[in-house]
């Protein structure tokens, strides 16, 4: 059942399961670890998730609604650079919560489990800044890699990150060429 669907004690169990994600990592992410920080027993919580996927997409639905609020405030930001507003937005995200960024980002996304619109409402700040599917989608790839590269230790120590970050950020600003 979609997060948008759950009932009150479904909701309460996806808002701890995201919370000892982010707090412990994916590996932490269990049914046994979920229940024990609720105080109840693993399979009480069957009669609300089906499965840990069911789980897993409960939280990837939580994890995409804050993105979303996320974006959609950075986007109404009074600042008139809303390319470089969502980057950092999408950046500080990433390092704020590097495990709910990585099973939301680092494999297929469970769509058959997100609320209908959802994926698209989180998007819809970074296509509106950027005028086309294809841009936004660009400007998607490079925020993406640029931010799993720095969380996964990938840059040298001595890696200009700032500096690389607005280069690309600058890069995706320039008007794109017609043919």
């Amino acid at each position: 059942m979609p997060a948008h669907e759950l009932g009150p004690r479904a909701r309460e169990i996806a808002i701890e399961a995201r919370a000892l994600l982010n707090e412990r990592g994916p590996e932490a992410l269990t049914m046994r670890a979920v229940a024990e920080r609720l105080g109840i027993q693993a399979p009480s919580l069957y009669k609300h998730f089906a499965s840990k996927e069911a789980l897993e997409g409960a939280v990837v639905t939580l994890a995409l609604e804050d993105f979303a609020e996320r974006f959609e405030a950075a986007a109404a930001a009074p600042k008139g650079d809303r390319l470089g507003a969502l980057a950092h937005a999408y950046r500080a995200y990433a390092h704020a919560m590097p495990h709910e960024y990585q099973l939301v980002n680092d494999r297929p996304l469970p769509r058959d489990l997100l609320p209908e619109g959802l994926e698209a409402r989180a998007a819809a700040p970074l296509l509106r800044a950027v005028g086309t599917l294809e841009r936004a989608r660009s400007a998607w790839a490079f925020a993406h890699g640029m931010v799993s590269l720095e969380l996964n230790g990938r840059f040298p120590p001595d890696a200009d990150l700032e500096a690389a970050w607005e280069d690309g950020i600058r890069a995706l600003r320039r008007t794109p060429r017609r043919t």
